[in-house]
Formats: structure tokens, sequence, C-alpha cells
């Protein structure tokens, strides 16, 4: 079982990259996506800040702490409010960039990293099925 911390970063991403693959295929700028996509931004933001409390396990590491895919954290802790700021202006353009790099880098990247890291807890959990 993964320790709690773990845990508490499953339970906000899992759900976003659902409401991201949703809202990426559904009709853009009704009321729904505008709420799903609400929850999405909270989901990845409070994601972003809490990967950062997490240690690196793998790989290098900064101040024994930081690794690689905390760059990604930093990424998505600074396109959240761009995104965000993007939608409020009506700036369709800068929306639709932002949550797209949003959505590869922290999802589709960060995700990959985790199912294929050897020894991550979803490498484990995947593997045992």
């Amino acid at each position: 079982m993964p320790p709690l911390p773990v845990l508490i970063h499953l339970a906000t991403i899992l759900p976003a990259a659902a409401l991201g693959t949703y809202l990426l295929l559904a009709r853009k700028g009704s009321p729904t996506h505008r709420q799903l996509g609400k929850a999405y931004m909270i989901l990845m933001g409070f994601t972003s800040v809490w990967t950062l409390f997490l240690p690196a396990e793998f790989g290098p590491r900064l101040w024994n702490h930081f690794g690689m895919l905390h760059l990604l954290s930093v990424l998505t802790a600074w396109t959240v409010p761009t995104a965000w700021r993007a939608s409020r202006r009506g700036d369709i353009r800068g929306h639709r960039s932002a949550m797209i790099q949003l959505y590869v880098g922290g999802i589709l990247v960060a995700g990959t990293f985790a199912v294929l890291g050897q020894g991550r807890y979803l490498n484990v959990f995947i593997a045992k099925f």
C-alpha cells in the first residue's frame, strides 16, 4: 500500500486525468465545460503544489529532495493560473494552448514516467495485474 501522501496525490490526479481527457474531447464554452474546467484546474493546481512536497524516489536529486518530475510540477503550477487568466480575459487561443500544455506535461508525460518507471507505485500496481 502506498504511503498516505502518494494516495492523496493519486486521489487528485486520477480524476484530473479523466476530466482533462473529457474536456479536451468535449464541446468547448458550455456551462458544463466551464464548471468541469474549474474542477480540473483546482485538482491540477493542488496536485502541482502537493507533488513538490513528495521527495523524488528515483534518479538524480537536488537538495536530496527534488527530481526531474518536479520540473513538471513547477510547469503545472505555472500553467494553471496562466490558463485561468487567459480564459478570464477571453483569450481563447492562449487558454487552449495553456490547457494543451497542462494536459500533455502534467498528465501524459508525468503519467507515462509514473507508469513506466521501474519501482514507482503505479508501475508496481499495474505489473500486479
